[in-house]
């Protein structure tokens, strides 16, 4: 039993014993210091139970479940993305109505997905996605023995950034 329905329990007791919902507050406040109820939460109980409630439980609430990660929802995410590895995960959520968030969360860890270049790959490559590798590379290898200037017209670099800059200068500063 948790702190609150002890409390509630204590305070049930109480009205049952007929004191009052002041003379209640101060016994929790008393009891429990600074772990007690709030006065407005202490009143709130004991009109409940002034009203005949006899549960000490908190009711059930309404609205969205705490939780959508479920595991039909990681099912569906997971076939969403073996049938197109492009989708996004705005896509996702909004195809199976659940928050962006919680799909995130399903590709991250339940499925192992990262994100790369805006979609999501696995960590390692399945045995297609290497086919389709060493086939790619083929093609390249086969088009470079055909073609012997095909590596000139490749423009190769990394993350460098080049710029170009040649300001028009005026004749006086080139006559001097």
């Amino acid at each position: 039993m948790d702190g609150g329905n002890e409390q509630r329990v204590a305070i049930k007791f109480c009205f049952k014993a007929c004191l009052s919902a002041t003379e209640t507050l101060v016994l929790v406040q008393k009891a429990y210091g600074n772990e007690a109820l709030n006065r407005s939460n202490v009143l709130r109980c004991y009109t409940r139970f002034r009203d005949r409630r006899e549960l000490v439980e908190d009711d059930e609430r309404g609205g969205h479940p705490k939780s959508t990660q479920t595991e039909v929802n990681t099912a569906a995410v997971a076939h969403l993305v073996k049938n197109d590895h492009q989708i996004t995960s705005r896509m996702i959520a909004e195809s199976l109505n659940i928050p962006k968030t919680v799909v995130l969360q399903i590709l991250k860890q339940d499925l192992g997905k990262r994100k790369l270049c805006a979609c999501f790959v696995p960590h390692s490559l399945t045995p297609e996605q290497r086919e389709d590798q060493v086939t790619s590379c083929q093609d390249i290898i086969a088009t470079a023995d055909a073609d012997k200037n095909f590596f000139n017209i490749i423009i190769k670099g990394d993350e460098t950034w080049c710029f170009s800059y040649a300001p028009k200068q005026s004749e006086r500063v080139l006559n001097g």
